[in-house]
């Protein structure tokens, strides 16, 4: 069996277990790949159904991160191998995107507490699972943040969702910009619901293994933040970049409009706040139709159910294999290296509403429904 995710049952008080799930790939920074999201999923599901599991902690192995990503690498090979140049050939792609939102969603709608440790970089794939569980921690060493304007890609894994619910269009800013953001931001937006000091995790696992897990799911809930609570103590997570500035991204995003907000945040391309500059600079060097894509996705989502975002993001997401820059995004970064990727479309003027469009149009054949047809069925939810 692999050992890129690592399942342990540990016992506690009362006769039962909490399930820990550990992400182990550390020297990939815990990247997601279409095995560890099987893994996950598998188990999860089993634990959902297990009575003897009360809740369940899902962390990353290694100093330097939860989760960065998903295994870009794989999904570059998976747009290599499709000659065929349609979406649904791209096999890798359209199981991978299926796992992993399965996955996400489950972990949105578990039955039980899920605890997510939070701690050092949270990006991307590492996002979609740490914004679904019921007790997300972050830490001093969180780095949070949706970057995918810099490979061509958009804030996938439930991420429109997310940030297309974020007060003031900053949901809008930070899928654009790419921005880091630290744990004390992550409270502030409502993204994390806890803090610890990144070194907490064994005192944290040690408390938790002292208390009895019988109870209603309220009940435990309440316990939980007590547990976390308690471990903290008098520590708190410092003032972020975002919540200082704010009253600017507010006065910028507020409205949504996307020519305002791009042309705004050129305008900080030489500020003398590094966060504002970088923030300007990597928006700047990012791809104009992700750009595009992202806020027309947060357009688009701020009234749908999860489950309906979760099947509109499969949609682009097999699009942006042959549409988009993904391909070419991942080839200056990680494949060739030389970091000066070629656009297309090179401007945010060719990349308009119209040219748009293209993303939202299913692949599938004809007569099939969509593969994500069956997420939220059980609540009446009904699929795009």
């Amino acid at each position: 069996m692999s050992d890129s995710v690592l399942f342990e049952r540990v016992a506690v008080p009362g006769g039962q277990v909490l399930g820990l799930a550990t992400l182990n790939r550390p020297q990939a920074l815990n990247g997601l790949d279409l095995e560890m999201c099987r893994l996950l999923l598998t188990q999860l599901q089993t634990w959902a159904q297990d009575e003897s599991v009360a809740l369940v902690i899902l962390r990353g192995a290694g100093d330097k991160a939860f989760c960065a990503g998903g295994d870009l690498h794989a999904l570059y090979a998976g747009m290599q191998a499709n000659q065929g140049g349609q979406p649904w050939d791209n096999q890798y792609a359209r199981e991978f995107f299926d796992i992993e939102y399965r996955l996400d969603y489950l972990i949105h709608t578990y039955p039980k507490p899920v605890l997510c440790w939070g701690d050092g970089i949270v990006m991307g794939g590492g996002v979609g699972l740490f914004n679904g569980a019921s007790h997300r921690v972050v830490t001093d060493s969180t780095r949070f943040a949706m970057p995918e304007i810099a490979i061509g890609l958009f804030p996938d894994v439930g991420g429109t969702w997310m940030l297309a619910r974020l007060p003031a269009g900053v949901g809008h800013f930070l899928a654009l910009s790419g921005a880091q953001i630290n744990a004390g931001d992550c409270l502030f937006l409502g993204l994390a619901d806890a803090f610890l000091p990144y070194r907490a995790f064994p005192a944290l696992l040690d408390a938790l293994t002292q208390q009895d897990w019988q109870g209603k799911r309220e009940q435990l809930d309440r316990r939980l933040y007590a547990v976390i609570d308690q471990v903290r103590g008098s520590a708190h997570a410092a003032l972020g970049p975002l919540e200082r500035h704010y009253a600017q991204l507010r006065a910028l995003c507020a409205g949504r409009d996307f020519e305002r907000i791009t042309q705004g945040l050129l305008a900080w391309h030489d500020s003398s706040d590094p966060w504002l500059a970088r923030a300007s600079q990597t928006f700047a060097k990012g791809s104009p139709g992700s750009a595009r894509l992202s806020h027309a996705l947060l357009e688009r989502v701020r009234h749908l159910s999860l489950a309906d975002v979760f099947r509109l993001e499969y949609i682009v997401s097999l699009q942006c294999g042959v549409q988009g820059d993904f391909q070419e995004g991942i080839r200056a970064l990680l494949i060739d290296k030389d970091k000066q990727p070629r656009w297309n479309p090179d401007s945010l003027e060719k990349a308009d509403a119209q040219w748009v469009t293209r993303f939202f149009q299913p692949s599938w054949p004809a007569g099939m429904d969509h593969p994500l047809a069956d997420l939220g069925r059980s609540m009446g939810e009904a699929a795009v």
